[in-house]
């Protein structure tokens, strides 16, 4: 399906991945949403800003994205201008939760450091504190709430989806917990490079506070303001009149997530079947060991042979490694399919909250009239009351209409604030779309070209391999 193309325009792209961490048994996953200026894109997978001195080692996930790091250096009101962010390692621990239960969790250390602090050949050791894999989800419930009409970027995985077999679905496995630090980097990345989302004052507090940072965020009451499912639903299936737009970005969605996923099992399969036949080279390495014992003038060749056969099999497991990477960012878009749904099914709430009103509206203005002209237009239970047991005085009449105007005043004014925060909504939800639809254009191009490197790399390897068996072959 083709991309609803809304009218708003802003530009901006980014590369990005995504990764995973081992947590602990309490902490619930989640994985999925407008901006009033212009937004470049977000930084790319893992990616780490360059600055002289940083001790920071890069991440395996980071890719071509250094161009677009320094697009976002540029913009005065970016966060990333001021400071540089990245997550820099997982620990393990064990500890006790809120029901006095043992516990084995992993924590990140999340290190910032000003831009100006760095000085000529020198530089200051970054502010550091440790993060929970739950007070990122909380983070991100945070944003949500507050921030309706932006695609939130999402987090990584909670536990590992789409595996191929060899690899460990262990959320506390070294090399899942790795990945998910990346993703979890990536995540403070692209908040901080939102030309919105990067100004909340609850972000900029989870960088660089760590003891109260918990109670400061419920203190802000933002779970009284979050909308339950139950009447999200409600207004998906009652609302009138959706906007046609965020009807097909909502279908959109949902044939980008079920594209994804699809991709993705494919990917877990071709990399089981190819684990498969390259291990299945290193027993064309152990008959040709075996055949040089027996053999005088061809043992050398065989020899050299086996020993490429052996090399090659032991290859699969450091290239299925670095597709793991190219996975992560395919799936954090995965995760952003959600983003979006999350924006569609907010328009819908307040569609529907519009028109309830103006039904209300339309409904007082009709009871008026009727009490007015002392005719009533429509069947209703206040009707055949008055026709059983006579009319109402004049004086009920009055104060009954009295009492009606004061509501249609007011539900006049609801109205026009429904109005008025639906066009709002829209205007700067569109803007934050646009950005995202540049953003998102951008990395999957450089996903999958880079995984088409990748592989046609692996294939020449295997095309070197018996090249140089040939030469083996030759040789004796």
């Amino acid at each position: 399906m083709e991309e609803p193309h809304p009218g708003a325009q802003s530009p901006g792209s980014g590369s990005n991945s995504s990764g995973a961490e081992g947590s602990s048994s309490g902490e619930s996953g989640s994985s999925s949403s407008g901006g009033e200026a212009e937004a470049p894109s977000s930084p790319g997978p893992g990616e780490r800003q360059a600055a002289d001195g940083h001790e920071g080692r890069p991440s395996k996930a980071a890719r071509s994205a250094g161009g677009l790091a320094a697009a976002y250096a540029m913009m005065e009101d970016c966060l990333l201008k001021k400071i540089e962010i990245s997550v820099a390692e997982a620990e393990k621990r064990t500890g006790r939760n809120a029901m006095n239960m043992q516990e084995t969790y992993t924590a990140y250390l999340v290190e910032t450091r000003a831009v100006d602090s760095q000085g000529e050949g020198q530089c200051s050791p970054p502010d550091s504190l440790w993060r929970r894999y739950s007070e990122f989800e909380l983070l991100r419930n945070f944003l949500l709430v507050n921030y309706p009409h932006l695609i939130v970027p999402p987090l990584p995985e909670k536990r590992a989806e789409f595996v191929w077999h060899k690899l460990s679905a262990d959320n506390m496995d070294p090399d899942f917990v790795e990945r998910r630090r990346i993703g979890l980097e990536n995540f403070l990345l692209r908040v901080a490079s939102h030309p919105v989302l990067c100004r909340e004052k609850i972000f900029n507090a989870f960088l660089t506070q760590e003891a109260g940072w918990k109670e400061m965020v419920n203190e802000t009451g933002f779970q009284m303001k979050a909308d339950s499912r139950l009447k999200a639903l409600n207004a998906t299936f009652r609302v009138k009149n959706p906007d046609k737009r965020f009807t097909e970005l909502k279908h959109y969605s949902d044939e980008l997530q079920a594209v994804i996923s699809h991709l993705l099992r494919v990917r877990a399969r071709v990399a089981d079947r190819l684990y498969g036949v390259y291990k299945v080279h290193g027993n064309y390495g152990r008959v040709f060991s075996e055949w040089s014992a027996i053999e005088k003038e061809m043992g050398d060749g065989l020899q050299s042979a086996g020993h490429h056969m052996d090399v090659y099999a032991a290859s699969i497991d450091d290239i299925l490694e670095e597709e793991e990477h190219y996975a992560d960012q395919l799936k954090e878009y995965l995760f952003y399919a959600e983003a979006l749904r999350t924006v569609c099914k907010k328009h819908e709430l307040l569609q529907y909250e519009l028109e309830t009103a103006a039904q209300d509206l339309a409904s007082k203005k009709q009871q008026c009239e009727e009490l007015a002209t002392g005719t009533v237009k429509t069947f209703s239970l206040k009707g055949m009351t008055s026709k059983l047991f006579g009319q109402e005085t004049p004086e009920q009449r009055e104060a009954k209409i009295k009492v009606l105007e004061e509501q249609i005043h007011e539900g006049e004014e609801e109205l026009k604030a429904k109005n008025l925060e639906s066009r709002d909504f829209m205007k700067s939800a569109w803007v934050d779309i646009e950005r995202f639809k540049e953003q998102k254009n951008h990395d999957l191009k450089e996903a999958l070209i880079s995984y088409a490197v990748m592989q046609i790399s692996m294939c020449k390897k295997g095309i070197q391999v018996w090249t140089n068996a040939k030469e083996c072959f030759s040789k004796m």
